[in-house]
């Protein structure tokens, strides 16, 4: 599913609260009447991961395979028709007239288009309904990371992979927290 891995994953970019990050290597410890000042508080969300382990991210994969089953029964069962023509006029095509070979050949040529043309509208349909669900899910999950931001005064949270995160501290990944939240909060809007 490549869409979960190349989603606009900058929806849940940034939450910024107004304190400025310093981008440079950090310096030694300042003296402790210094310290905090100036200081912002950043922490990392690996959305991909959130999309695969959070309830309503597996829920909607699920959903999209049960669809991407269905298409691919009907695709199989236009290819199963495609192929008994194909044999039909490998078989009995010298046996045919003229004017009957070229129509079962005329037959053949529109299937195979039609069928063609019903993968393409399959995967543009499923490309739209992964886009759609993954929206959704990227829009709740950005609420839960700006609450959770907000709960812990983080002055930044990024999307750890679309970043450029060259260190993360384990203390600093929110990932979990967030996937347990948004799990809770899913949970409570269900049993509404």
């Amino acid at each position: 599913m490549k869409g979960w891995l190349s989603a606009g994953l900058a929806v849940v970019a940034v939450i910024v609260a107004g304190t400025p990050v310093m981008a440079q290597a950090p310096a030694p410890a300042p003296a402790p009447a210094a310290q905090g000042v100036g200081m912002a508080k950043v922490a990392f969300v690996d959305v991909q991961k959130v999309l695969a382990r959070s309830a309503a991210g597996v829920a909607a994969r699920e959903q999209l395979e049960k669809e991407k089953a269905t298409m691919q029964r009907e695709m199989d069962g236009k290819r199963v028709e495609l192929e008994k023509l194909r044999e039909e006029l490998e078989k009995k095509g010298p046996l045919m007239t003229a004017d009957a070979r070229r129509d079962k050949s005329d037959q053949f040529e529109r299937k195979r288009r039609d069928a063609a043309r019903l993968a393409d509208d399959f995967q543009k349909e499923l490309e739209k309904k992964e886009q759609g669900l993954l929206a959704k899910v990227l829009q709740d999950v950005s609420v839960v990371v700006e609450r959770v931001g907000k709960q812990r005064g983080l002055s930044l949270v990024v999307e750890r992979r679309g970043a450029t995160v060259l260190y993360a501290a384990p203390e600093a990944d929110l990932t979990d927290e967030v996937i347990r939240a948004y799990d809770q909060e899913a949970g409570a809007k269900g049993k509404k």
